[in-house]
């Protein structure tokens, strides 16, 4: 591919290794940021820029990265209303897929009891933050839809930034 501005542009390449490590897909008319080191394909004697890491500008990557997931899982039906599973309007058994040592598992607890006396919850102890917290989150996912145990599954944590809560976006737990 080619980046260029108003007044230059260098023929560039960025290798799937590169590639599948960016949290976004590059698109063409897209303004970057690229990184890498400068190389010479020696078949037409030109430079090139290996490209080792892509940032978008004027958009945050995590947006992007985010806008493209949906648009992806839009396209694959996921959102289908004909998918979506009606929830039972009084559940009797919930599952909470959190961490047990913060404090968004007391908070769930008092209102749940405090709303529905008489529930049977089951929390599934999971990483919601950093590094392992996308397999913790589809773990536990699993874990509920094939026991068929809960009616209902809450997957939650306490606030934090767009990069703390993006293990909720990738798309394994999606």
């Amino acid at each position: 591919f080619s980046l260029k501005d108003a007044t230059a542009q260098i023929k560039a390449v960025c290798f799937r290794g590169s590639l599948r490590l960016m949290k976004f897909q590059p698109q063409e008319g897209l303004a970057v940021l690229a990184r890498g080191r400068l190389d010479v394909y020696e078949p037409r004697g030109e430079y090139q820029l290996i490209v080792e890491v892509i940032e978008p500008q004027g958009f945050g990557a995590l947006q992007l990265a985010f806008e493209q997931l949906k648009r992806k899982l839009a396209m694959e039906g996921l959102f289908d209303a004909a998918r979506k599973r009606a929830l039972p309007q009084f559940p009797r058994r919930i599952g909470i897929v959190t961490s047990p040592a913060g404090a968004v598992i007391r908070d769930m607890l008092h209102v749940l009891e405090r709303r529905f006396p008489g529930l049977h919850i089951r929390l599934y102890p999971a990483q919601v933050q950093g590094a392992g917290s996308v397999e913790a989150l589809v773990e536990a996912l699993r874990y509920f839809s094939e026991s068929g145990w809960a009616e209902v599954v809450i997957v939650g944590r306490g606030g934090g930034s767009l990069e703390d809560l993006w293990a909720f976006n990738e798309e394994a737990v999606a």
